[in-house]
Parts: structure tokens; sequence; C-alpha cells
């Protein structure tokens, strides 16, 4: 069985019987803004370190990381950058400022931050000059709730930052929370009264902090690569246009994240911690951290490992985007030594590989394969394999376009496979054992341009999942959800739900190996659920199985495909509280394997 490398069981938090919940989601939605495809750069020299590089380090950083999610002795948990606002810690205004007294980063290493993003095969780096609690990171002239004026440190390490990025000859950008501002008269989620007491409007905030500061960060720190502004939430048009007019002013060559609202960004910006399944067209990112937390969370040890972070990274670049991962460096300015580790790990493969990561395009498959990603640089493709065939065969569905050659990489050299055709799928002559501890590498040259069918194959020699995103509904609803783990830790699918009209999700599948296959779904639900698997025109079975509040596999059965060919396969709720049913997944796995 292929298992994803983190624990398979994800809490799942009901919208329907937490509306608050749903409610966030909501919110959330609404302050990230609108996601519009951009096509492309409209100018490509401003946006080629984002289009090629493909790969980026995120930094989360400031007052909140000195708290490290505890306060008055207390921990809570979720993301640490939240610790004032009333849904985690509920810190006052007052009191929240004060912490900028005892805020003294010493072993902040401007060098080592450079370093660290180097090591891991980043191409930039994007730091909070100012999240949602107002603190500016740099020495503002406009706020003095900065981290020279108002701190013992009295430095501006942006300065600093700004400089090692240079020497290390990677990009350099700023993160602006442009609507929310909760310690500033007027800002988004902030007092609503200024010092004297008078009533505080957004363009009190705007003109007197926003705007200026933004003028700032785009004039003192050298060439910038991007401006990734945040959470426009209902702000109005006006003011979002003054700030990119300004940023494109100022700085010809920085990009505009996709969260700055109103479809002005330069890219589209995917939600917290999303890696998409499918391709999606044009420039975009996902944006994702190295454990759960954005800031510094003193508990929260649950990193992603040097395969994840690769896995997560091809699957972006394999999807046709670029990948921004966080981390979240202590109130004292040191980064915690496991995320340290992890990525300087998973950058050594990179280096191994640059070719699988930079400067290369979407896979033509569309989606992930059960052993693996590809992504595609012209006629060649990357066969990144993270489940190492036991049969010594590596197939590739579907695939009409001829093969030249195939390689198998192994650092700088190349070793020749063997290649050939089954049907219309292709399958690779594979060595007993992978040479890759974390991922390996083919190189695979075709004859031309890559032709594939996109249709989802069950693999001959191991698991197959097949989201029920992939999934066409009758009868039912498919929809995307989105629930929190914990504060601000989001998590998402889309799913089928609504069973109890009697509807049902049907895939088309393309199967090379006839035969038995044990097939289980991924679904949550409230007790004992009967569902129904059906071949259309062939064999249907049917089980009842327990459910949880929370997404697990649950076997139904073997299900016969006599011979290789395309299937229709629909899955139904057929008995128990089939409202409350709600299916992810349908997985194929062929017996005696």
């Amino acid at each position: 069985m292929n298992r994803h490398p983190r624990p398979f069981v994800i809490l799942f938090i009901s919208l329907v019987l937490f509306p608050a919940v749903a409610r966030a989601q909501e919110s959330m939605d609404k302050l990230w803004g609108d996601r519009v495809v951009k096509l492309r750069a409209e100018n490509a020299e401003r946006g080629q370190l984002f289009d090629e590089g493909n790969y980026a380090m995120f930094i989360h950083w400031g007052l909140y990381s000195q708290l490290g999610n505890k306060v008055d002795g207390k921990t809570y948990y979720g993301i640490g950058e939240w610790i004032m606002n009333p849904r985690m810690a509920g810190i006052p205004v007052e009191k929240y400022k004060q912490l900028a007294g005892t805020f003294n980063p010493v072993k902040f290493d401007a060098g080592e931050i450079a370093r660290i993003a180097k090591d891991a095969g980043m191409k930039y780096i994007v730091i909070t000059a100012k999240h949602h609690d107002g603190f500016a990171m740099y020495h503002s002239k406009a706020n003095d709730f900065n981290i020279v004026d108002a701190t013992p440190f009295n430095k501006d390490p942006m300065k600093e930052l700004a400089a090692a990025c240079r020497e290390a000859g990677l990009g350099f950008g700023f993160y602006y929370s442009h609507n929310q501002d909760w310690t500033f008269p007027g800002g988004g989620g902030g007092p609503k009264k200024d010092e004297d007491g008078n009533p505080a409007t957004f363009d009190d905030y705007f003109t007197k902090k926003c705007l200026p500061q933004v003028k700032e960060i785009t004039t003192e720190y050298g060439p910038i690569e991007i401006v990734w502004f945040d959470t426009p939430g209902k702000m109005p048009k006006h003011y979002v246009e003054q700030l990119v007019e300004v940023v494109h002013k100022n700085q010809p060559r920085a990009m505009v994240s996709g969260r700055a609202g109103h479809g002005l960004g330069d890219y589209q910006t995917l939600g917290d911690m999303e890696v998409p399944r499918e391709n999606i067209e044009g420039l975009w990112e996902s944006v994702d951290t190295t454990n759960d937390s954005w800031a510094y969370a003193w508990y929260d040890e649950y990193w992603k490992t040097p395969e994840e972070i690769l896995k997560r990274l091809i699957a972006c670049v394999g999807r046709g985007g670029t990948y921004m991962l966080n981390i979240g460096p202590r109130g004292d300015g040191t980064v915690p030594e496991r995320a340290v580790k992890t990525l300087e790990q998973s950058g050594e493969w990179i280096r191994r590989y640059p070719q699988v990561v930079y400067g290369t395009a979407a896979s033509p498959w569309q989606h992930a394969l059960p052993w693996g990603d590809v992504t595609r640089k012209g006629n060649t493709l990357f066969v990144c394999v993270f489940q190492w065939p036991t049969s010594g065969k590596l197939y590739l569905p579907n695939l009409k376009t001829g093969i030249e050659s195939a390689e198998l990489l192994v650092g700088k050299e190349k070793r020749s496979i063997a290649h050939g055709r089954q049907g219309d799928w292709r399958f690779l002559e594979l060595p007993p054992r992978a040479p890759e501890k974390l991922v390996s590498v083919i190189e695979l040259k075709l004859e031309s341009e890559p032709e594939v069918d996109p249709i989802w194959s069950l693999d001959p020699n191991t698991e197959t999942e097949i989201l029920t995103e992939f999934a066409e509904v009758t009868g039912i609803e498919k929809s995307a959800k989105r629930w929190m783990e914990k504060f601000g830790e989001w998590k998402g699918i889309v799913h089928a739900h609504g069973f109890g009209s009697g509807g049902k999700a049907t895939w088309d599948v393309d199967v090379l190996q006839p035969g038995d296959y044990i097939v289980d779904l991924t679904y949550s639900g409230e007790g004992r659920l009967v569902w129904s698997v059906n071949v259309e025109g062939g064999e249907q079975i049917q089980n009842q199985q327990n459910a949880s509040h929370n997404y697990q596999s649950f076997p139904i059965g073997w299900l016969n495909f006599p011979r290789a060919g395309r299937y229709k396969v629909s899955v139904s709720c057929l008995d128990g509280n089939v409202d409350s049913a709600s299916l992810k997944a349908i997985h194929f796995t062929p017996v005696g394997h």
C-alpha cells in the first residue's frame, strides 16, 4: 500500500455541526481574495525568477515569535502570528505593543538565513515586513511601532537580509499586510478610535501608515522581486490600485501577489497550505510551511520530512506552479534546527537534480501518478519515482508519443534503460533497487511533443488512489471543502455528499492488467454505512462498514476487471445515515501486490 508519509487520518470538523468553522472558512476565503488566473507576467523579465525558479522561502517573523504561542503560562494551539487575535489569546492592543520593549533578537543572522535558503535550493526569500499585528520588522519612518524605534534591538534586520540575499545570489521580497492592522486606528481589525478618542477610518490608516510604508519597502532595500500583499478582505479597489502602482513604479521588476485583491496581482496565490491535485493554468504559487504553524510555536515539532518537502515541491512544479515554503524563526532570530535539517536534506537532492525543478513545466498527465510525479522541459520528461516498483517495470499510462531514449539518473551519471510498449501504455525496465533514497529520477526524451491521455489508470504494481475531485457525479453534490485542524491550520478536499438522493460518483478508469483489485473507500460519516461499488456492464460489490467523523479508508471488497480497457466505476451510499456520508477517494490495489 502506498500511503502518505504523514499519518493518514485527518481530523474532520463538520461544517454542518459546527457553523463557526463554516463561518471561519467563508471569512478566510474572503480575506484571501478572489482567485484570478494570470496567463503570464505582463513583463517577461519581471516574472522570470518567479516563473523559472519554482521554489522560494517564506519567513514569518515578528513580535509574536517571542511568545511562541504561550501567553501568561497558557499554550494556544494554532498559527502563532494570530496570537493577539480574539480567536487565539485575545491580547489587548496596548499590552501587545508592550512586547516590543523586550524584543531583542540578538541571535538573528541574515547570512545564515540566506545560506539555509540557498542550500535548500530556493531562489528567493519573502519575509514579513509587517503582519496583521501592525509591527514593522524594518525601520519605518512612517510609524514608530517598528523594530528599530520600539525595541532594544535597535537595528534593521531587513537591511541585513536584503544585503545577504544579494551576496548569495538570491532574490528578495517583502510580505506586507495591507488591509489588516490590529494596532493602528482604522486598520482592518484595528482600533476604531485614535489616541484622542476621535473616530478612525480606513482612509486614516491607509494614508498615514499603509501607503507610506509600502513606499518605504519599495525604495529603501534595493531590488525587490516580490511584494506579497495578504488578506485584502473587503478593501476597496482604489486603495489596492494605488499600492500596485507604487510597487510597479518603484520596483519595475517586482511581482505583486495575487492576494493584493480585485484581480490586480501579477499571479494567482492559492489558499494557505494548498497543494493542487491537477494542473492549473497560468502563473500561480502554493504557500506552505515546514511544520503546522507559520510563525514559531514552541510546541510544534511536526516537521515535514525531506521526502514530503520534495513530494509537495514536485507536485507544485508538476501542476505548473511555484512552491513557497515557510520557516518561522524564534524570537531570538534563530531558525529551529529540525527545519534547517529537513531543508538541507531536500536541498541536497535538488542540487543533484536541478533540472527536475528549475525552468520546468507541468506534467502532460495533469496529475500525480501512483508511483510519483513528472515535470517537463520541452520534449524531455523527468520521471520522479517516490515508490520504486518491485516488479522491475515502471508503467507510463497512455503515453502516445514515442520514446527516443530513457536514462536513469544517478547524480550526473546517466544509465540507459530499456523501454517498451504494452497496448497504449509504455513501460520502463528498472533495476531491482532504487538509486536514490528520497526520489529517483529517469530522464525520458521523446520523439516529439508529449501527447498523453490523462485518464486515471490502474497501476499493475501498486495502489492507485483516485480522488473524488476527478469524479463525475449524478444525483449528488460535489464541492470543495476547507477546514481547520487547529486555528489557522487549513486542510482541504473536494468531496461527494448528499447521497440520500440515491446518486453516485463515477470515474472513467483505464485498466492494463485484467484481474481482481481490492477496492477501498476513503470517507467520513456517522454510524455504519452501506456502500456499493459498481462496474458499468460488469461486477457490483456491496459492503457495510463503520464510519468516523474523520476521513479513513475502509475495505469494500474485490472487484474484477475481466479484460484490458476502459471502464466506468461508480460508488453509491445505500443505507445508514447516508446524509452524513462524505466521500473523498476510491483506491484500487491489484491482488497479490
